[in-house]
């Protein structure tokens, strides 16, 4: 707080912290340099043990340091003291690269396995496709011929039961049964050529 005495703090090092970050809040940039100077080491120490890498570790200690500068509005002495506040952050700020790194790690695994996953063979997919093709002509071929043409016109022209049964010159209930014994016999004559 302006015009607090942080003479009369100096007996609770804490008390003195948190009346400068009180004191940053409100615009103070000269009372930035000693919290800066009293939590710098334990940040970048608690980073260290968190990240396990010192250059990121000396990132972390920047980011934080940069957001208590921006953000000490949002210290409350009430809650805790500005120590633990500023760790707070860091420990925050550290686990965040952690799993952003492990975020990062699992997707380029996955992506790995993705380029070992073998490409789209097209040749493969014709040959079974002229395979199915194949099949498909030889049962067709084994029908009687009545259904076989009541298979053709309901399924390779579209027509309807009725239309069927007009083009054969047959009655629509025969033309229903012969599309259904004809759909049984290829259904099995396909499942018997797998």
């Amino acid at each position: 707080m302006p015009g607090a005495d942080p003479a009369g703090a100096e007996d609770d090092p804490a008390d003195a912290l948190d009346t400068m970050l009180l004191q940053v809040a409100e615009g103070d940039q000269e009372a930035f340099t000693p919290i800066y100077d009293a939590l710098a080491a334990p940040v970048m120490g608690l980073a260290c043990r968190i990240l396990r890498d010192e250059a990121q570790a000396a990132e972390v200690v920047q980011e934080v340091m940069v957001e208590v500068w921006r953000t000490a509005g949002r210290f409350r002495p009430e809650l805790g003291t500005a120590r633990a506040w500023v760790l707070l952050l860091a420990h925050r700020r550290a686990v965040d690269r952690v799993r952003s790194a492990e975020a990062r790690t699992q997707r380029e695994e996955k992506a790995a396995l993705l380029d070992r996953l073998p490409p789209y063979d097209e040749v493969a997919d014709t040959v079974e496709g002229r395979d199915e093709h194949a099949r498909v002509r030889r049962c067709l071929g084994a029908l009687s011929h009545d259904q076989r043409e009541a298979v053709r016109l309901a399924y390779y022209e579209g027509m309807t039961y009725r239309e069927a049964a007009r083009t054969l010159d047959s009655p629509e209930g025969t033309v229903k049964s012969r599309l259904r014994d004809g759909l049984q016999r290829l259904r099995n004559c396909l499942e018997a050529s797998r």
